[in-house]
């Protein structure tokens, strides 16, 4: 008999995974679902797609494959959240540290914790839900000063990388770190757009890296844009209509409680 290459066995079971996983009908009309209330989420409250779509697709399968299906709609949608256009510059030169400090946090975690998987990533993703809408909920903020944002937005985007890398998440801890920067709202958005672009491009490389993230995997993640943006488009039509206050405390209850199911799962 001759004998196996373990790593040619390992690479021909996450195919079948991969295959079964993406094949069925339930699977598909499962992840339009979760896209379109991910969309949803984001046209309303300005963010929260990939934090949704990987809560809910890491139920039904691997948080590795769940990271690489948001890649596409994740990137598209916060490109679009970083216009307008003629003021990036100025965002970018706050910010290129913590976007350096992202990447090569990031780069870090994918090589010491590889793609997320097995029961730790459930784990640790569902620890980082329970504290993003931990924090939401108490509404606690802190201020930083310019003297501190100096050292701390490398600290923060380096730790936000690791966080990214580990559970596919990369809201904690930037999102509270730049509530505290005492930025206007519609800067606040371009900068987390900004984040968050460099976090999904980190994310995807990484991914790519640990074999996670192949071209099959960008077909579907560009088909998943679709249901996103439609997403998108539902939400800021009900922006107007619904309490965007109480939306988000209910939304920050239901990550809550998603996450604490993962831990005890």
């Amino acid at each position: 008999m001759p004998p196996i290459d373990e790593s040619q066995d390992r690479w021909h079971s996450k195919m079948e995974i991969s295959n079964w996983t993406v094949s069925t009908p339930s699977w598909l009309m499962v992840a339009v679902a979760v896209f379109v209330l991910a969309g949803m989420v984001k046209g309303i409250v300005g963010l929260g797609l990939p934090t949704v779509a990987m809560g809910l697709l890491a139920l039904r399968m691997p948080p590795a494959e769940a990271a690489a299906l948001l890649i596409i709609p994740s990137l598209v949608t916060n490109i679009w959240q970083m216009r307008p256009w003629g003021s990036l510059g100025a965002s970018f030169s706050r910010m290129w540290p913590m976007q350096v400090a992202i990447c090569l946090g990031t780069a870090v975690g994918a090589w010491l914790i590889g793609a997320p998987a097995g029961a730790w990533a459930n784990v640790a993703l569902g620890i980082a839900l329970v504290i993003y809408a931990g924090w939401a909920l108490l509404g606690a903020q802190w201020r930083v000063s310019p003297q501190q944002e100096r050292w701390m937005g490398p600290v923060v985007g380096a730790i936000t990388g690791g966080v990214t890398a580990g559970t596919g998440v990369f809201v904690i801890p930037a999102v509270p770190y730049l509530q505290s920067l005492n930025m206007q709202r519609d800067e606040l958005i371009q900068t987390m757009g900004l984040c968050f672009t460099v976090s999904t491009l980190a994310l995807a490389a990484g991914l790519a890296w640990n074999g996670s993230f192949t071209t099959g995997d960008v077909g579907w993640s560009a088909v998943l844009l679709i249901p996103a943006i439609v997403g998108m488009q539902i939400g800021t039509w009900l922006r107007s209509r619904l309490s965007p206050l109480w939306f988000k405390r209910c939304l920050m209850v239901s990550l809550m409680l998603l996450g604490a199911s993962m831990v005890v799962r």
